[in-house]
């Protein structure tokens, strides 16, 4: 007789548990201050989850790639010098199946200034044909005397007087780049002035030129047809109006308008085209043409 004996081996590699991530994005947003501001200015952010289900989640921060010990919704910044960074925001969910975490937040820079001067501009970029309102600061309260706004060194703007908010109406692309002020203001009868760092003020296209994209490729569509793949940028503030696309093949429709920047069509030769509109802001553009040949 043969005996059989059974070994039962047990694995000793510990289990790697990776972190379940929602499609839920995090918002770090400014409550308080600004982006920009003078030593010992406090500013507040706040971290939002936007999941429609008044879930109750945790917080964690972060500056840089460095986690800061701070699970609060709210993120309270005393204005040190060392508080100048990049932070972002992250919600994390303890459930039956373990933490569940969200998408970390875009990131919101903020600058710690210990001069004497500020230019604050807004976190997003200027869009053509709108209008980028800014302001030079001075630290303390003082009565202004003159501002001055430059860009890449050149005065653009001069003003007297107490109001140190400046405007910059009807942008184009060619209002884009680096922008400092100068800010004088009278004390005991004596005039002082300073100067502020530079800052880059981007300015974009509502709606880019579109740019059309010819897939027929056999192995991912059936032999009698193809798709056109309408790229663009689109940068409206929210809420945006709706896009609508167009298809042409020698310059004929093809088809309805869709909201859908891509359509799949009989794969035939000719110059293919799109057409982007946004009927509410009364933009239209065109793509190049396309040829195609089998």
């Amino acid at each position: 007789m043969i005996a059989t004996i059974s070994f039962l081996v047990l694995s000793t590699l510990p289990t790697l548990v990776v972190p379940a991530e929602t499609s839920y994005g995090a918002i770090a947003e400014l409550v308080s201050g600004y982006s920009r501001v003078f030593s010992g200015e406090r500013v507040q952010l706040r971290c939002s989850i936007p999941d429609g289900r008044r879930s109750t989640w945790n917080y964690l921060w972060f500056k840089g790639s460095k986690r800061l010990a701070h699970h609060a919704q709210m993120l309270t910044l005393k204005g040190s010098l060392n508080d100048s960074g990049v932070f972002q925001c992250q919600g994390v969910k303890d459930t039956a199946v373990g933490n569940i975490y969200t998408l970390k937040s875009p990131p919101v820079d903020i600058n710690v200034d210990g001069g004497w001067a500020i230019l604050q501009v807004p976190q997003l970029p200027g869009l053509v044909g709108g209008t980028l309102n800014m302001m030079c600061r001075v630290r303390g309260r003082r009565q202004y005397h003159e501002v001055i706004l430059y860009k890449d060194g050149v005065e653009v703007i001069r003003q007297r007087g107490f109001n140190p908010q400046l405007s910059l109406p009807q942008l184009s692309t060619e209002d884009q780049g680096l922008y400092t002020c100068r800010v004088s203001w009278d004390t005991d009868r004596q005039t002082h002035s300073a100067i502020s760092n530079d800052i880059q003020v981007n300015v974009l296209e509502v709606l880019t030129q579109p740019v059309l994209e010819v897939i027929a490729d056999n192995n991912l569509l059936p032999m009698d047809l193809m798709k056109l793949i309408c790229h663009l940028q689109y940068n409206a503030r929210a809420p945006a109006p709706p896009v609508n696309y167009y298809f042409y093949k020698d310059n004929r429709r093809l088809g309805l308008a869709t909201s859908e920047n891509f359509d799949l069509v009989k794969r035939r030769p000719g110059l293919y085209s799109c057409k982007v509109k946004v009927p509410q802001l009364r933009l239209c553009k065109w793509s190049e043409a396309e040829p195609f040949e089998e």
